[in-house]
C-alpha cells in the first residue's frame, strides 16, 4: 500500500530538510492492525502525545488520530507505523518557529513469528551495547534508535529472537524491541524507565491489566543478579504480544503460570 504524507498518498516519505531525517528529532509508533482496526491505539496516542509535550511538537492529535483510522481501515491487514517529524527547517540544530509537523503513514505486512516463540519460549542474547542515560528522553519513542541498531547487529544466529540490553550502569532494562518482565515469589517486575529505554505501549497495557485482576506489580531497578532470581521471565511488545524468555547466558525458565496468563490477556488485547 502506498505511503501518506500529511493525509495524502505520495511516493517521497519526507522533504531533504526535514528535521526527521536531519536530527531524528520526531517521534513514532508502530501499530498491529487487524480488519482495518488500529490495535491499542488509545495506548499508542497517549505515548505520541506525552512524546509531543516532552519535545515542544504541536501536532494535531485529533487529525492523527482520524488518519490513523482511515490508512488502517485502507489496509485491512498488517503493521501500521506512523513518522511524526518537526518538519522542515534550514541548516543548524534551532528550529524554525514556522516549521509544521509532517506526518507519515506506511504500511507493511503481519509480523511474521514463529509460533515456537510464544509456546515454547525464546533465547536472549547478551547485548555488549549500553542504552545512555537521559531522563528527558526516557519512555519515548523518539526517532533516534541507534542504540538499538548497534544492538541488532551484535547477533546473526537465528538461535537468538532478541536481545537483553541494559544501561551504563549495569541495570536491566529491556529488549532491542520489546519490555521486559520478570516474576518472583508470584510479585510481576519491570523496569524503572525514568532514565532510559522506551515505555512500551503492551507494557503499559499488561500493568493496568495486572492492576485490574490485582496481580502485585512493581516498577523498579532490576540488577542482573535479581535477574538470575526470577522464576518466570517474559518479553512483549504491541506486535507480537507476549513472548516467555527460557534461556540467557547460563540460566534457564519454565514457561511459568502468570507468563501464560498475562499472555493470554495479551492475545485478547491484539484480536478484533
Amino acid at each position: 500500500m502506498q505511503s501518506w504524507v500529511d493525509g495524502q498518498p505520495a511516493n517521497a516519505l519526507a522533504s531533504l530538510k526535514d528535521r526527521g531525517l536531519a536530527y531524528g528529532d520526531g517521534l513514532f509508533e508502530t501499530l498491529a492492525v487487524k480488519v482495518g482496526t488500529p490495535l491499542l491505539l488509545e495506548l499508542h496516542m497517549q505515548r505520541l502525545a506525552l512524546g509531543c509535550s516532552r519535545l515542544a511538537i504541536v501536532a494535531d492529535q485529533a487529525l492523527i488520530r482520524s488518519e490513523l483510522l482511515a490508512y488502517a481501515q485502507a489496509m485491512g491487514e498488517g503493521v501500521l507505523k506512523l513518522i511524526l517529524t518537526r518538519g522542515d527547517s534550514l541548516r543548524g540544530y534551532g528550529a524554525s518557529p514556522e516549521a509544521k509537523p509532517r506526518r507519515i503513514l506506511q504500511a507493511s505486512p503481519a509480523a511474521a513469528y514463529p509460533d515456537a516463540y510464544g509456546q515454547q519460549g525464546i533465547a536472549l542474547f547478551d547485548c555488549a551495547t549500553r542504552l545512555a542515560e537521559q531522563p528527558l528522553l526516557a519512555g519515548l519513542k523518539h526517532l533516534n534508535r541507534l542504540e538499538q541498531v548497534i544492538a541488532r547487529s551484535e547477533w546473526q544466529d537465528p538461535a537468538y529472537a532478541e536481545g537483553l540490553m541494559r544501561d551504563t550502569s549495569g541495570r536491566v532494562i529491556e529488549g532491542v524491541f520489546s519490555n521486559l518482565f520478570m516474576v518472583r515469589d508470584g510479585v510481576l517486575i519491570t523496569a524503572d524507565l525514568h532514565r532510559c529505554g522506551v515505555a512500551g505501549v503492551m507494557r503499559a497495557a499488561l500493568l493496568a491489566e495486572a492492576e485490574r485482576l490485582a496481580i502485585p506489580c512493581h516498577v523498579t531497578d532490576i540488577s542482573l543478579a535479581q535477574l538470575q532470581q526470577a522464576d518466570e521471565l517474559f518479553l512483549c511488545n504491541s506486535v507480537y504480544g507476549v513472548w516467555p524468555v527460557r534461556a540467557f547466558a547460563d540460566l534457564s525458565w519454565p514457561v511459568g503460570p502468570l507468563t501464560r496468563k498475562l499472555q493470554g490477556i495479551a492475545r485478547t488485547l491484539l484480536d478484533v
